[in-house]
């Protein structure tokens, strides 16, 4: 029998769309081109230690605990400690990155200038202007040059991978570019968006699994059993003419060998470049539309050491680094400060990050010059001494997708699509967010949606 929805991509968008699918009781089938799901999710353990191949970990806001607890991973999930601080190195030392506009004042991170600039926003009023801005032309407008080079640049770096230059505020950072608009100040429009007390204000925690974050997408598709398909390459997604029929026919490669399946709806939820292939047949702008998204590549470094390797005390979630400081390294996660069972007593693993839309060729580097420049930087910013015990590289050449300038444009024709081409629809990270509580919302909203069009759809032939 065929599905009523076929989902195509088992990334952390797919799965979530899927077993959203599933639990409201639609027939669905998820086709996955890999052997594996969870797309850039993946854990691997090597000689007692625990790599994670691409996220490290997950902000635990309400939607994301929801779904860790209706899979029941509630005793499997860690939480790392709220007050953990965050560092960024200026001028070859750590600094502790100010988490508030107190804090700003206090911290020697920023000159002076730079401190009152940002803790006193609130108490001027500026006019956006008309044309969309950069993520760097509105700080710069805003809080001056210090600030976008050792606050809001290796933030950037962090979230998007991307360069703060061409990324757009109003795609990327949505809240800011509404706040400045509605009460002309970031920090006015921050605080009058506050939740009131007791409702749920704070930091997420940082969130991860005991056996690592694979655990989340493992037990989504083990929840779907059969229904999840892998190894399926989709080949083509075509409307189907004949009466009395499915509206979509999917043409996929499965072991070898050619099949077909009808859908009343289709989720794709595949990166976009992907995408773009998939819905050439259906519309040739929305293809060239999401052709037109722009990735960074990154690579992972994971090694794991004797904890008395270690000259600097690694108590935080890691360090940041500007491009200024002449790094390639954007960034080093202390993974055994985050989550301490990860390696076990008196040994310690970190992750380095590489690449992004600044340095797009290190991911065309061998693997062994990626780990030679990542482990020879850690070593210089964190003393460490002698090499690791294991270390492991995973390139991804197109990491993530680049939120830049007319980004919002090419999201609003996604919409205005799924809105044109009944039962089309459309999940992924980069529509709504890069984080996985992101591309988690949005492919339940998706299956809320595709369940509400299929019920329509009965109600009016019935």
């Amino acid at each position: 029998m065929n599905p009523q929805v076929v989902v195509i991509g088992g990334g952390i968008s797919g799965l979530a769309c899927a077993y959203r699918l599933w639990q409201l009781g639609v027939p669905v089938t998820l086709l996955e081109a890999d052997e594996r799901t969870g797309g850039l999710i993946g854990t691997v353990e090597q000689d007692g230690f625990l790599f994670e191949t691409g996220p490290q970990s997950f902000q635990g806001t309400d939607s994301a605990l929801d779904l860790v607890r209706e899979l029941g991973l509630e005793s499997d999930l860690c939480q790392a400690d709220t007050r953990a601080p965050r560092y960024v190195m200026r001028h070859g030392h750590l600094q502790e990155l100010p988490m508030s506009p107190q804090a700003v004042l206090r911290s020697s991170l920023l000159g002076m200038g730079a401190r009152w600039k940002l803790a006193s926003e609130a108490l001027r009023r500026t006019r956006p202007p008309t044309e969309e801005e950069s993520v760097a032309q509105f700080v710069r407008r805003k809080f001056g040059h210090e600030i976008l080079e050792y606050l809001v640049a290796p933030f950037v770096s962090g979230v998007y991978a991307g360069d703060p230059e061409k990324l757009s505020l109003r795609a990327a950072f949505p809240p800011l570019d509404e706040w400045e608009r509605t009460y002309g100040s970031v920090l006015r429009g921050a605080m009058k968006s506050r939740p009131p007390k007791g409702a749920g204000q704070g930091r997420p925690p940082l969130c991860s699994f005991h056996h690592g974050m694979a655990m989340l997408t493992r037990t989504m598709a083990a929840k779907l059993g059969e229904s999840a398909r892998l190894g399926a390459r989709v080949d083509t997604v075509s409307g189907n003419d004949r009466a009395g029929s499915a509206r979509y026919q999917i043409n996929f490669i499965q072991n070898g060998h050619a099949e077909t399946i009808e859908a009343n709806a289709v989720v794709i939820a595949t990166p976009a470049y992907t995408a773009s292939h998939l819905v050439s047949t259906l519309s040739a702008p929305l293809a060239r539309a999401l052709s037109g998204i722009a990735y960074a590549g990154m690579a992972v470094v994971c090694a794991g050491y004797h904890a008395n390797q270690i000259g600097t005390v690694m108590h935080g979630f890691g360090v940041l680094i500007p491009r200024s400081e002449k790094y390639r390294t954007l960034g080093i996660v202390w993974n055994s400060s985050l989550f301490p069972e990860r390696s076990g007593d008196g040994r310690t693993t970190l992750t380095g990050m590489i690449g992004g839309a600044t340095d797009p060729e290190i991911v065309e580097k061998r693997d062994e010059e990626i780990l030679a420049v990542v482990l020879e930087e850690a070593s210089r910013i964190l003393a460490i001494t002698g090499q690791p015990i294991v270390s492991r590289v995973w390139k991804h050449p197109k990491a993530l997708p680049q939120y830049n300038l007319g980004h919002g444009h090419t999201v609003e024709m996604i919409r205005e699509s799924e809105r044109g081409i009944p039962g089309l629809y459309f999940a992924g990270n980069y529509l709504e967010g890069p984080s996985i509580g992101k591309c988690v919302d949005r492919g339940s909203q998706v299956a809320e949606s595709a369940r509400a069009y299929l019920r329509d759809a009965m109600a009016k032939s019935a």
